[in-house]
């Protein structure tokens, strides 16, 4: 199995901060999560979610990173690495925003920012799976130069699966 660097968990762009989870993130966390439709998940549940997300990133090397706008320093969502359906070796790229967020190209730039991040750990190659009715996410991932690759059925319907050379 090849070696790779870790992922580095301290990400900026112009407009963006990508960092490590803190403790202080899981009210946001729960709100960003509500926004599903699904109900508001507890707090101390979202901490639970924090804590393993860090310790995925330590046995990984990879890491979903808290995303927050530089200039107010607000929590506007996520967006990293995450296996996922895919694996350790070509892991998925995962990223979710407040709607409030959306429509800015936050979601554009900091998807960017963790390919460039993936590149500089070795890996070859992404993937990214997206509901089939989530537009907006195409989008994004077209912009990064992602392709389709097939479609799989889910429980929760058709999953389009993407995939980008890194090479």
């Amino acid at each position: 199995m090849p070696t790779y660097e870790p992922m580095a968990c301290q990400l900026e762009t112009e407009r963006l901060i990508l960092r490590p989870w803190a403790e202080s993130d899981a009210a946001d966390f729960s709100a960003l999560l509500a926004e599903r439709g699904k109900g508001t998940p507890p707090v101390e549940r979202i901490r639970t979610s924090i804590t393993e997300l860090l310790a995925a990133t330590e046995t990984t090397g990879i890491a979903l990173l808290p995303v927050q706008r530089r200039a107010e320093g607000d929590f506007i969502g996520y967006c990293g690495l995450i296996i996922g359906r895919a694996t350790v070796e070509e892991p998925e790229i995962a990223y979710e925003l407040f709607q409030r967020a959306h429509g800015h190209g936050y979601a554009t730039e900091a998807a960017g920012a963790v390919l460039k991040a993936a590149v500089a750990t070795g890996r070859k190659r992404l993937w990214s799976t997206v509901g089939v009715w989530n537009t907006p996410s195409f989008r994004v991932l077209e912009k990064l130069g992602f392709e389709r690759d097939h479609v799989s059925t889910e429980k929760n319907g058709e999953v389009v699966w993407l995939t980008r050379s890194l090479r």
